[in-house]
């Protein structure tokens, strides 16, 4: 399916669910207007074996309680693209699921997810700054990957179209002191397995990146876009 002409894409405005910094960055730069808005969903209630289920399930839980929420809150003329990942802020949403049964292409619902893998073990946000700590350690010199999901649900007609992106990092030895001032900082335990590229006092020592640095960072652009030309 052909991508969106500009004008549609200006049209959309978004509810993005995350305080990220990086995410929010990303969402600029695909050039979208947007506010935010929390899932407020339990994730450690939520369970998967393989990492790829897991985002999954966990960004259709999120679609799944904002919807909820968008039914109790009513509408909005300016609500037309929503976005929720795994970091929120607080909003007051005000659109209705199914007033824009006229405009399908307006209205949509993206929630998103991401973990890193390790050695085979999925890692999410670190516990403490102890496991924050050895999260770092344990990428020195060494590789992970992050598991990133995408879910994209119509509002109108309900049609929902998901999918996940796999990146793969190689790391450089990462000195101690880096991982002291990051520990310091307190963002690694923000992210998911305490894994920021993007960092200035990490991305000197990545070695290698196999995918999309947008996506390590939490919403892979070319995924978004295909799921939006997809439920449109």
């Amino acid at each position: 399916m052909a991508n969106m002409d500009s004008n549609t894409e200006q049209q959309l405005k978004i509810i993005l669910g995350s305080s990220s910094v990086a995410r929010k960055q990303i969402i600029a730069e695909m050039g979208y207007d947007f506010t935010t808005m929390s899932a407020d969903i339990d994730e450690k209630a939520i369970r998967e074996e393989k990492p790829e289920d897991l985002v999954m399930v966990l960004a259709e839980a999120k679609a799944d309680a904002i919807m909820r929420k968008l039914r109790d809150a009513g509408t909005s003329e300016n609500t037309t693209l929503l976005i929720a990942a795994d970091t929120v802020e607080t909003v007051k949403p005000k659109l209705l699921v199914g007033e824009y049964k006229e405009d399908a292409r307006s209205t949509l619902l993206i929630t998103c997810d991401q973990v890193v893998v390790y050695e085979g073990v999925i890692r999410e946000k670190p516990s403490s700054k102890e496991e924050a700590r050895q999260f770092l350690n344990d990428y020195s010199g060494g590789h992970a990957a992050t598991v990133s999901s995408v879910l994209v649900t119509n509002l109108s007609s309900g049609f929902r179209k998901g999918d996940w992106d796999k990146v793969e990092i190689y790391f450089h030895d990462i000195p101690e002191s880096a991982i002291d001032k990051l520990i310091e900082e307190g963002i690694v335990l923000n992210v998911a397995g305490g894994l920021i590229i993007e960092h200035p006092l990490i991305l000197p020592y990545v070695k290698e990146v196999v995918g999309e640095t947008d996506s390590v960072m939490g919403l892979p652009k070319a995924l978004t876009r295909r799921l939006i030309d997809e439920v449109l």
